[in-house]
């Protein structure tokens, strides 16, 4: 036993093994970005027919497993509380689907979470790694995608701004929300990792230039508000032990202050969007879906274990809420399994060591936490959970010989 657990060390330290075709965990990376990008059936420069935008998203699961394999061809693991939980919800959510009323669809859906959980499992030899390389994968799949929304955006205006005048993507038919989300999650990683130098002056200005104006011109509030609040908990676990933390935060008060002054008319129409007092205060309508939600009555099999994966709507209306839809798909179990999951990370947040690792993980679990009031994701394969996977890679321990370097 100890033979076998110095060896699955040794290889969990070199991060892949020696007869391992591919060397790095990107093309992994990039195929299960590619999984859980949108298709929305907006307009886009050149049609993309649905079957088609379907069969790359959900082909990308498939050459995930196919990359995986070539990069960690032993199926070697890295045990973690974080992946059992995870395995764990999508293993009661498949027994949970079998037995829902559109069990086709929603079997579908618990069979890719487990095949998305598996591949997670098969990058854990790359957590802890002292690179980050996962956290550098998701920057490079952030600046990809953005890139091509830029480019529609600039090809074609109209496709792009086709969506109540917010931008969409005009190249790969990604709704608003997503596009705002991806820029508001590159644009405060960017952020915290110049704040700890890691980042050169002049990408850290592009990308304030390029995301900034693709999260302006989205118009989703939510994004906004979510990185606010993670860079402000990120930017305090760096405040004491970094100058230019200290110095950036000082002139962005003074800027804001001023900012307010100026140009509080214009502030105030982009975050109200046309909408009246009471659109505002109804989140835009949600709030009439999720009073639905919560009057539902159903059995205590149902209350406990929910009814199984949906395509997170109730009576066709989209829930909007992570924490109501885990709640209708997967009950009070998988709400438990969500909180444990966020618990569990903030506690290795805490008890982490101060630095860039620290920060920037506390920016991914702020930025999902206050997404999931209106946004869904943390029960299923989605980018929010990318990103906690990111997290908890970046919290965990060095394994072996990194450790004993």
């Amino acid at each position: 036993m100890s033979a076998l657990a110095l060896t699955a060390n040794r290889a969990v330290a070199a991060g892949a093994s020696p007869k391992a075709i591919l060397r790095s965990p990107l093309p992994v990376w990039a195929a299960l970005f590619t999984n859980v990008l949108a298709f929305s059936g907006l307009p886009t420069l050149l049609p993309i027919p649905t079957s088609i935008g379907q069969m790359v998203t959900q082909g990308a699961l498939i050459l995930a497993f196919l990359l995986a394999l070539m990069a960690n061809p032993g199926g070697v693991i890295r045990p973690n509380v974080f992946l059992v939980l995870l395995s764990a919800l999508a293993i009661v959510a498949l027994m949970v689907s079998i037995h829902n009323q559109f069990m086709l669809g929603s079997t579908f859906r618990a069979s890719r979470l487990i095949g998305f959980v598996t591949v997670l499992w098969l990058l854990t030899p790359w957590w802890g790694r002292s690179d980050s390389v996962l956290l550098r994968s998701h920057i490079w799949c952030l600046r990809i995608v953005l890139g091509t929304v830029l480019v529609g955006a600039v090809l074609a205006p109209g496709s792009a701004f086709s969506y109540e005048g917010r931008l969409s993507g005009a190249l790969w038919p990604m709704p608003p929300t997503q596009v705002a989300h991806y820029a508001a999650v590159l644009l405060g990683c960017t952020i915290v990792l110049w704040f700890g130098g890691a980042v050169r002056g002049r990408t850290a200005l592009l990308t304030l230039f390029a995301a900034g104006a693709a999260l302006v011109g989205a118009h989703t509030r939510t994004a906004l508000l979510a990185m606010t609040v993670g860079l402000v908990l990120a930017a305090g676990s760096m405040f004491i032990g970094h100058a230019r933390v200290r110095r950036t935060a000082a002139a962005l008060t003074v800027g804001a202050l001023i900012a307010a002054s100026l140009f509080a008319p214009l502030i105030a129409d982009w975050f109200w969007r046309g909408q009246s007092s009471e659109e505002a205060t109804q989140l835009t309508g949600r709030t009439k879906v999720w009073t639905e939600i919560l009057g539902l009555e159903r059995s205590w099999w149902g209350d406990v274990f929910g009814s199984g994966l949906s395509n997170k709507s109730f009576n066709g209306l989209s829930i909007d809420s992570n924490w109501l839809a885990v709640y209708l798909d997967q009950g009070w179990f998988g709400i438990a399994i969500d909180a444990a999951l966020l618990l569990l990370l903030i506690f290795l947040t805490v008890t982490h060591q101060r630095g860039i690792r620290r920060a920037v993980a506390l920016f991914l679990i702020a930025y999902c936490l206050v997404a999931s009031i209106t946004e869904t994701g943390l029960g299923d394969a989605s980018p929010y959970l990318l990103e906690l996977v990111v997290a908890a890679s970046l919290l965990a321990a060095p394994a072996g010989a990194e450790r004993r370097q």
